[in-house]
């Protein structure tokens, strides 16, 4: 896992994308994993993006510092009602689910079969980890360290303390660190 920053040194620069259609251009596949995270249902997870950055395109006179944290508060919203819509459901309408579904197929252009599969395990069980945990916590963990979203924006878009993130997220890598010390 990369080191966080210490707290009083300054975050990198980012450059900001200069129309909204470019930032959401460049943030399909992170939401989408994000979103099949929370969800753990592939159809459900393009819709959720789908409608956030749908949502999104009509905040596109607001400033572009303030996309990023809108835009996964957005996502976040949504995964949350899907979910309580979910809860909800006369479950024994919904068809059986079937043992034979294989995990998504993450396409790799690399030259190395071998970092591919390597590369493809580890994914599935760090998803497999993650989906384990608590949704405050994988949410913390997937905004703070895969997105890479600074603790006052992954404040913002999980609508908390800074304090509470850092909580989560201490309480997650213990978790992570915990499911995946065999593996290691």
């Amino acid at each position: 896992m990369p080191p966080l920053p210490e707290d009083g040194a300054p975050e990198p620069a980012v450059r900001l994308p200069a129309t909204i259609e470019a930032f959401l251009a460049g943030l399909g596949t992170r939401a989408f994993r994000f979103a099949e995270l929370g969800l753990r249902h592939r159809e459900d997870a393009l819709d959720a993006v789908q409608d956030a950055m749908m949502k999104m395109l009509a905040y596109r006179e607001r400033p572009a510092s303030e996309w990023t944290p809108l835009f996964w508060s957005i996502l976040r919203s949504r995964i949350v009602d899907i979910q309580r819509r979910r809860t909800f459901r006369l479950r024994w309408l919904a068809p059986a689910p079937r043992e034979d579904d294989a995990p998504l197929d993450w396409a790799d252009d690399g030259p190395d079969p071998q970092r591919t599969h390597d590369g493809r395990e580890a994914y599935a069980r760090l998803s497999d980890a993650l989906t384990k945990l608590p949704r405050r916590q994988r949410e913390a963990f997937s905004l703070r360290i895969l997105e890479e979203l600074d603790v006052a924006t992954t404040a913002r878009a999980m609508g908390c303390s800074e304090g509470a993130v850092k909580t989560h997220l201490s309480r997650a890598r213990e978790a992570l660190q915990r499911q995946l010390e065999e593996w290691r």
